[in-house]
């Protein structure tokens, strides 16, 4: 039968009382009422807001412009552009991001704006195709496509129009395959890729200053 060793003495040469579970539960109990009472004592965080389900009211800064419109914040930003402030030059198509239709600009940059909800843009500078452009005085990009016949349908060109003039204002001399990095992610069922990318390289043109000797 194996002999049981006593407990190793203390730095005083006394023996260690014996380690048992009553003496491990009490240590434990201890410990865990000085945790409840310290995470008592912090102050609890503030809930987090709740909109909905119902409409809200929520302002949008679109073109410029501050606009108020009341929706339920599951409504998508393209949804709200179209159904509430009618500016459907952004097209619902995939609604998955993959088409680059209802591309717009937030704060400069192009977003699927079917991918963002409309509460989530509120605080920031949207840019839609009709914000860029009228018929009446056109961007040099509108007006390069209409010059190269960058177009067939049409369904996709604001799309590209709002992702192009997004390329030419942080790179305004791009070459071609820095057009099609810049555009990839628009889609043109027709195939006017080619005119399409004329266009931009026409648009990056004019806004070349011309020197003369």
């Amino acid at each position: 039968m194996a002999r049981r060793l006593p407990p190793p003495p203390d730095h005083e040469g006394h023996e260690s009382p014996a380690f048992s579970r009553r003496s491990f539960l009490r240590s434990a109990g201890v410990s865990a009422a000085a945790t409840t009472l310290a995470g008592a004592a912090e102050p609890a965080a503030a809930a987090p807001a709740v909109l909905g389900p119902g409409p809200v009211p929520l302002n949008l800064k679109v073109n410029g412009a501050l606009r108020t419109l009341s929706v339920e914040p599951r409504v998508t930003l393209l949804e709200a552009l179209r159904n509430e402030l009618d500016l459907t030059g952004c097209k619902p198509v995939c609604e998955r991001g993959g088409c680059g239709a209802c591309t717009v600009l937030l704060d400069g940059a192009p977003i699927a704006s079917c991918l963002m909800l409309a509460a989530d843009a509120s605080g920031h500078e949207i840019t839609t195709v009709e914000g860029i452009g009228t018929p009446e005085k056109m961007s040099p990009l509108q007006a390069a496509f209409v010059e190269k016949d960058a177009m067939q349908c049409g369904f996709c060109t604001p799309g590209f129009i709002v992702a192009g003039t997004a390329l030419l204002a942080r790179n305004p001399h791009p070459t071609l395959e820095e057009v099609k990095a810049g555009l990839a992610g628009n889609i043109c069922r027709c195939g006017t890729y080619g005119r399409i990318f004329e266009a931009v390289h026409a648009a990056a043109q004019a806004k070349t200053p011309s020197h003369r000797s």
